[in-house]
């Protein structure tokens, strides 16, 4: 909870930092480190392990940061992060700047999950239903799931709209599990 809270913290002082157009970069830029400490122990532990100096993090923050093209904010907050040991929140403060940012633009993302792709006249179709439920434009992702066999899986947010037959059949199960 406590991670949770200083996710947030970190979140919205990002947004107040950062212009609000270039936040989609913002979080591409920590995305990234994000993705580099998942896939390397070494550089994740050099970010959380007190035993590096501050000078020895600067010195490799800075030259990394050449190399990724990040911006300045993006490495004062990595840099800040790591020096008071809550870098490990980065994933955390990624999705709540992402849902603040969303959310101060009016817009919703959405997860669309089909058995097949989609023609680009239902996309359509799809996506103004989704604007006049939601009342915000939104952003689609498309994944395909043959598992569905039929119909239609929409998360958006914590919210799940499921018309999937598998969603049906586990709906079905739960009903003759009841009695």
């Amino acid at each position: 909870m406590k991670k949770v809270k200083e996710a947030n913290r970190y979140a919205k002082a990002l947004l107040r930092k950062v212009d609000i157009e270039n936040v989609p970069q913002a979080i591409v830029e920590l995305s990234s480190i994000n993705e580099l400490m998942m896939r390397s122990k070494e550089f994740r532990s050099f970010l959380v392990n007190p035993r590096f100096t501050s000078d020895e993090r600067v010195k490799v923050i800075k030259s990394l940061s050449e190399k990724l093209k990040l911006s300045e904010n993006s490495v004062k907050l990595i840099l800040y992060l790591s020096e008071i040991g809550v870098i490990t929140a980065l994933p955390d403060i990624i999705r709540i700047a992402t849902n603040l940012y969303l959310e101060k633009k009016k817009k919703a993302k959405a997860l669309v999950m089909t058995p097949i792709e989609i023609s680009e006249k239902y996309g359509n179709t799809l996506k103004s239903s989704l604007k006049r439920l939601t009342g915000r434009d939104v952003d689609i992702e498309y994944v395909m799931d043959p598992s569905l066999l039929a119909g239609i899986l929409i998360k958006i947010g914590s919210t799940m709209y499921d018309t999937s037959i598998r969603g049906q059949l586990r709906l079905l199960k739960d009903e003759l599990i009841k009695g």
